[in-house]
């Protein structure tokens, strides 16, 4: 009761009461997790975004190698037609040979264009295939990164549990390798 300024509590409720203000490993591991988990969460964030630029230049990639394989499609259709008139050509009367020949120059000049714009797009494809390569790298950093925090988060946690100290210095080496890959990401 603690109606007239005078207050009874057993001994259990005595430590609780003074337990946040005293600084033991419990608060430190707190906060050295508190922190590490709101490295962690910039971290993954960083990590996805390179995921999804990685996949994106991906499917640019593919996209290009498809239009790509349009045109050799198209350019394959062009020639067997150029075929067709070649043989057109040589079974056609005299007075005919002249059509042939111009649907032959026509056929010739438009695989030209045609074979220039399937190699640009296979250029293209390349250059985008390459950039999500890249944008992997600094990824697999991340990845690693996240992992050490992850790790030093779980040995930290278990050294509020036994009370061992050498715990939670292993969970600062792994706390700052997984920092170091981090700034090496990001370089």
């Amino acid at each position: 009761m603690s109606g007239h300024g005078f207050h009874v509590h057993g001994a259990h409720d005595h430590a609780v009461e003074h337990a946040g203000e005293e600084k033991g490993l419990g608060q430190y591991v707190a906060i050295f997790t508190a922190i590490l988990a709101s490295i962690g969460a910039v971290v993954s964030y960083q990590g996805g975004d390179t995921q999804n630029e990685a996949m994106m230049f991906k499917n640019e990639a593919v996209l290009l190698k498809t239009q790509a394989s349009d045109q050799w499609n198209f350019y394959q259709a062009k020639s067997n037609k150029e075929h067709l008139m070649e043989l057109a050509s040589d079974i056609a009367p005299k007075e005919k040979k002249e059509f042939y020949t111009q649907q032959l120059e026509k056929y010739e000049k438009e695989k030209g264009e045609i074979k220039h714009k399937a190699e640009a797009l296979e250029v293209a494809s390349k250059k985008a295939n390459e950039q999500s390569d890249e944008a992997m790298i600094p990824h697999h950093h991340l990845a690693q990164s996240m992992t050490l925090i992850q790790i030093a988060i779980s040995l930290a946690s278990i050294t509020v549990l036994t009370r061992k100290k050498w715990l939670f210095s292993i969970a600062i080496v792994a706390a700052v390798g997984g920092i170091a890959l981090w700034a090496e990401a990001l370089l």
